[in-house]
């Protein structure tokens, strides 16, 4: 999924942000895979996190398959411009990073088991790009929910950072911030490869196992 403006790959800063609206873009409001409704409420006891690893077509597959997700749904977080379009985030000039809401049940899928597919699908080594797709838009984030999920980003971060090391690659990029608004994209990006099988999707891991809440006791 490649954006207009491909190079854009320095932050904006808030004043060089485009403006935004304050009206919502039209979204989907069911799953197209479980037809279950995107925004809250969702049930009791499910847990929320944001995940940004590039495209998010291919990013939201390798999470809405996890036994344990309640649902998923792509938007922008991470900038300045209230209620994007993705024209506009691809132009660079917003800020925010494409990025998969990931509604979860903490009995079944735990966050830290979440951060090992995060890890593991993408190669969160190459700063403002993922693959061929380059830009602000498609870097690597975690934006996290309270203390808790700030500290297993920042832990897991350095644990598969160490793995890759070993492997011959360099630093992790993935920028660990707060999460700020989410907002949603348009309906046509909601699930877009199962509506589109055979669709573009950029997404590529190291091939590095990341050992994420794996025992290293004898």
């Amino acid at each position: 999924m490649f954006g207009f403006s491909s190079k854009k790959t320095l932050m904006p800063t808030a004043a060089e942000a485009l403006a935004g609206r304050n009206t919502p873009i039209p979204t989907a409001e069911k799953h197209y895979v479980t037809a279950r409704a995107l925004q809250a409420p969702h049930p009791e006891g499910m847990q929320t996190a944001y995940f940004a690893l590039g495209c998010y077509w291919g990013a939201e597959r390798a999470f809405w398959q996890v036994p344990g997700v309640w649902v998923t749904a792509v938007g922008n977080m991470g900038g300045f411009t209230p209620n994007p379009t993705y024209e506009e985030v691809c132009s660079g000039l917003t800020g925010h990073a494409e990025t998969v809401m990931v509604v979860f049940d903490p009995s079944k899928v735990s966050y830290a088991g979440l951060l090992k597919v995060f890890f593991e699908a993408h190669n969160p080594t190459q700063g403002m790009r993922q693959g061929n797709d380059v830009g602000t838009g498609y870097r690597s984030a975690l934006f996290t929910l309270g203390e808790e999920q700030a500290a297993q980003a920042r832990a897991a971060k350095a644990t598969y950072e160490a793995a890759l090391k070993a492997k011959g690659f360099g630093p992790i990029t993935t920028e660990i911030s707060p999460a700020g608004p989410f907002y949603f994209a348009e309906t046509y990006h909601q699930q877009y490869l199962a509506k589109n099988p055979g669709g573009y999707c950029g997404l590529g891991g190291t091939g590095v196992f990341c050992p994420i809440g794996v025992s290293v006791s004898a």
